[in-house]
Parts: structure tokens; sequence; C-alpha cells
């Protein structure tokens, strides 16, 4: 599990055992919350379409067995469900903003009841982006209910009347393996639906989330060009696990993910200009886009590289990054490249 998020989750249970910290403990769930939901994001803004409905772990045994859409609505419903019914007692984001008719779901249940293709025919019918609307109105939501409540809140338990009013609801399907989450939120106080449903929950289906993402990612840059526009090398760069590469749709740079558009400015030109990368561009040396904006710190490597792959071409400046990477990881060996691009050029050279 991620280490920072564990600790978080840890840390917010830890404060919210005493009155006097309940407040420090809402804080730090909306925060562990805001760095989980920062993930949905950057998947969301980046990945194509067709990226929320594939299994690439079809029939594995856990939380990346499903697809990305699919897990989206499922955290969010069930959220939905415990959040308004059970703690507010007022009426699901879902129905009040209309959001069953927009997001296009067949179902208004969690999910729980579907597998295999099941999964990826539900998958297929979902607007992501109302999806995704949803699931931002839906956190938000929450979190003013969880600002709200008070320390005595907590112990707050629901008994028989609010197992027949799920029930009567018909949000949570009879299906055997969606039937046992009424008695399971009934058997919690308040406390306990914080501890699970708004944060150990969310973690273990957005780590699911990541997996489903990489692996999506790695399977995009089969048979693809390892150089970016910019004139990184994808096969070097720390982020070669993660990310599909910008001549992919599945690009998770670092320029892509804080794009709007998310396409890295770099890629863009590249191919508003119909060259094969940076490095074909008479303007490299004085440019400042994406990665070459000055406050990059690695503005001067990626225009060192760039310049080297113009002067030699791409087989050899896969042959000497292994040459440098073969001494000094990726971090030092763009920090020795990158005190000034001319200075980087000749190092590479060198090597």
């Amino acid at each position: 599990m991620n280490k920072d998020w564990t600790e978080m989750n840890k840390e917010m249970q830890k404060l919210l055992s005493k009155e006097t910290t309940f407040e420090d403990a809402i804080g730090k769930l909306i925060e562990l919350r805001e760095s989980l939901f920062a993930q949905i994001t950057q998947i969301v803004n980046t990945f194509p379409e067709e990226a929320f409905r594939q299994m690439p772990f079809a029939g594995a045994d856990g939380y990346h067995s499903k697809t990305l859409a699919y897990s989206i609505w499922h955290i969010f419903r069930i959220e939905d469900i415990v959040a308004h019914e059970m703690i507010a007692e007022d009426r699901q984001i879902l129905f009040a903003q209309g959001f069953d008719r927009s997001v296009h779901s067949p179902l208004i249940t969690t999910g729980n009841e579907l597998s295999g293709n099941e999964i990826a025919a539900f998958s297929e019918k979902l607007d992501i982006m109302e999806l995704y609307r949803y699931a931002r109105e839906v956190k938000q939501s929450t979190e003013q209910i969880l600002l709200h409540l008070s320390y005595s809140d907590l112990k707050r338990k629901f008994g028989e009347d609010m197992i027949g009013k799920l029930q009567r609801s018909k949000c949570v399907s009879e299906d055997e393996n969606a039937a046992w989450l009424i008695p399971y939120w009934c058997g919690k106080d308040v406390r306990g639906l914080i501890k699970m449903p708004f944060s150990r929950h969310w973690i273990m289906h957005i780590e699911a989330m990541q997996r489903i993402k990489n692996r999506l990612c790695k399977l995009a840059r089969k048979g693809v060009d390892p150089i970016a526009y910019c004139g990184l090398s994808c096969n070097h760069c720390f982020l070669g696990e993660w990310c599909g590469s910008c001549r992919t749709a599945y690009n998770t740079c670092s320029f892509a993910t804080v794009s709007p558009d998310g396409i890295c400015p770099n890629a863009k030109c590249c191919m508003e200009k119909e060259i094969d990368g940076c490095y074909k561009c008479d303007e490299i040396e004085t440019c400042n886009k994406g990665f070459y904006i000055p406050s990059n710190d690695g503005a001067n490597a990626a225009k060192a590289q760039a310049l080297y792959i113009r002067k030699y071409g791409k087989k050899e400046f896969l042959k000497v990054l292994d040459r440098l990477h073969g001494k000094y990881d990726f971090s030092k060996a763009q920090k020795i490249l990158g005190q000034d691009y001319r200075e980087g050029l000749r190092i590479l050279e060198e090597n």
C-alpha cells in the first residue's frame, strides 16, 4: 500500500479517538482525500475514454480486476449512499443533481453484484466526464457533512429502521455479493463509517486504479518510439514504469498531467509543426515551451539531449544514455546534464 496514504490514515484514526483532536482528524481526513482524489483527476484528465473500459487484469483476484470506470462508480456510490442516506439523512447526490440520468448508468446500485464481462459492459455505457463530475460532487458534499459533525456524533448507531430504509431505496442489490453491505454499514457507528467508506475504501480502490493505469501504460508503450518529443528517453526516465509515452494516448509525463488538455506543450507543438520531435526544430536553442521552460529543473538536460539527437541520431543517443545511466541514476544524470545545455551536450559527446 502507498506508505504516505497509509500513514495519513493511521494518523487520522488516532486523532479521531479524542475529542480534543477531533477537528484535526477531520482536517487530516480531508487532506488524505485530496491526495487520493488527485489521482482520479490525473487519470481522467490524461487518459483516453477507451482506458476506462478496459480490464487488463481480467480474472485476477483483487480490486484491480475491475475497470477504471467501475472503480470510480463503486467508490462514490457507496459514499453517496452512506453519507446521505445514513449520516445526513437527506437526498443522495445521484438523484438530487440528476446524475442518475447524465452518467447514463443502467444501475443505481454500488455495482457489487457485477463481475467479469458484466463490469466491462457496464463500463461501456458510462459517460466518463459526467461520472467524474458525480464523484467530485459526492466528495465535496461528504466533506461538508464531515465538517458539520461534532465529536458526540461519532457514537451514533444505526438500527433496523435504517436497514429497512436502505433496502427500500434499492441502491444496494439483493444479490448475495452486494446485500451484505447494508448490515455491514448498519453494524458500525459514524466513527466506523469514517474509518472505512470515507478513507480506507478509497485507498484500496484508488491503489487498484493505479495498478490498472500502470498496466495500460505498459501495454501502450509496446513497439512505440522510446524517444519523447522533447528529447527525453522513456527507456531511461523514472516515469517509464508508469507512463505510456507522449507518443501514445496514455501520457502521464509531468507536463502532460499539469496541462489543461492533458497534452505536453512540446508534444502539441511538434504535432502542429508535423515534425518528429523538438530535435527537428530550428528554434530549439531559444525555445521556452514545456520541458524547456527556464523554471523547470530539467530544462537544460532535456534540451542537451534533444541537441545530441539532432547531431548524432536516436540510436547513438540511446547508446550514450545506456553508458551514462550505467554510472548514475536518472536523477543524478539529469542533474549533471542540466547545469547548462551546452555543457550537457559536451558531456553526452564525451561519454
